[in-house]
């Protein structure tokens, strides 16, 4: 599996922002822009939540395991890489997803004066930056999975 580059998450969130600006005002023009859903920051949220603690109770295993705790729960390579698939694609979605809201609540600013179209700026900021949280809980679980580098005598990466 190749790792995760910021470079291109920044480029789909950034051409995803352009082009749903764009289509915001393009459809604002013709007629009414579609809301922005209450559940669309909190779905983010959630979805960042439960990367993190995947990311963490991976961890926190790979740490017993290395520290060789008596009792200890490994970690499986086939759920590590399961959980860096997981990672990978919510990371790819988000930026994309991000990205939409980001251009809608740019476009929106414009219209702050006007309480529903406020409500809906608030929304898409929101959804924003908790699509900003899940690419960066899975580039974290990623960067937990990863396999350590033949000259890493240390261990302190390990599973996937």
């Amino acid at each position: 599996m190749k790792q995760l580059r910021l470079g291109p998450l920044a480029g789909l969130l950034a051409g995803a922002g352009v082009l749903s600006w764009a289509g915001a005002r393009l459809w604002d023009s013709l007629g009414t822009l579609p809301s922005v859903p209450l559940a669309a920051p909190v779905v983010l949220a959630v979805i960042a939540a439960v990367l993190l603690a995947t990311a963490l109770s991976i961890r926190s295993r790979l740490r017993a395991q290395r520290e060789r705790r008596p009792g200890a729960k490994g970690v499986e390579p086939l759920m590590a890489a399961r959980a860096v698939v997981f990672g990978q694609a919510s990371a790819l979605v988000a930026s994309l997803v991000a990205g939409m809201y980001g251009g809608t609540c740019v476009f929106l600013l414009g219209y702050l004066d006007i309480p529903p179209r406020r409500d809906q700026a608030i929304y898409a900021g929101l959804a924003f930056a908790a699509g900003i949280a899940v690419i960066a809980a899975a580039v974290f679980l990623e960067r937990v999975c990863k396999l350590p580098e033949d000259g890493d005598r240390n261990g302190t990466a390990a599973a996937a």
